[in-house]
């Protein structure tokens, strides 16, 4: 489903990504770890447009994704879920969900709202309250779900455990499995090298802007490399 091909991207004069490739197939999860600084959401933001390539290729679907801003890359399917979560803080819940399907109008808002709130059901008894109310893991829940919205055929998730309680996080992690088994292409950003090879299919390991280990998800957390590394 996403496709990248030898992508280069940095900051100003800064390169950071040296020729990075990967796949992420339809209804999949791909783990993308890394230490901090090796890339990883410097990548993530060069496959939705936040930041420019300075060379290679994306595809979804086998179509070009070509010169991608957020929108563009929106509209095409990929959905972006950042590491800071980036809600609304001022707006409900709900609100907030429905910000997530502006590509979309009618019955079919309702209907998606209706679903996400059965898989996150804590978002429902939330759903009157301001975003700046709920907890941490209140919070991703909400992030996910808000992208979730724009029927994504490509989800990104840049450390959805970050600053998480363990209880909450293996709860995402559930639900981030249960998103993959529904036919959508994830990829997760993840340091929790443990939760990330167990909810994935496949891995690859990302050191100073290249990929230097690659497998099925199993083969890397049996890796020597992997479990000093990052197990």
């Amino acid at each position: 489903m996403l496709s990248v091909r030898d992508l280069h991207a940095g900051y100003r004069n800064k390169s950071v990504l040296r020729g990075v490739s990967l796949d992420v197939p339809r209804g999949r999860i791909v783990a993308l770890l890394g230490a901090n600084g090796a890339g990883k959401s410097t990548l993530l933001k060069a496959i939705v447009g936040l930041l420019p390539r300075t060379a290679g290729r994306i595809e979804l679907d086998g179509v070009p994704l070509p010169n991608a801003t957020p929108d563009r890359a929106l509209k095409a399917g990929v959905a972006l879920v950042p590491e800071q979560r980036e809600l609304f803080k001022n707006m409900t819940v709900i609100d907030n969900l429905r910000l997530g399907a502006f590509l979309h109008r009618g019955s079919v808002v309702d209907a998606d709202c209706e679903r996400l709130l059965h898989v996150f059901p804590i978002l429902r008894e939330r759903s009157l309250q301001t975003a700046r109310t709920l907890s941490g893991g209140e919070q991703q829940m909400l992030a996910i779900a808000r992208a979730l919205m724009a029927r994504p055929a490509v989800l990104l998730l840049d450390e959805p455990s970050l600053g998480l309680a363990p209880k909450i996080v293996e709860e995402i992690f559930s639900i981030i499995g249960q998103i993959g088994s529904g036919g959508t292409a994830v990829l997760v950003v993840e340091q929790n090298a443990a939760l990330a090879l167990d909810v994935a299919q496949y891995g690859l390991v990302l050191e100073l802007g290249e990929i230097t280990l690659e497998g099925g998800a199993e083969t890397l957390q049996n890796s020597p490399i992997v479990q000093a590394s990052y197990l």
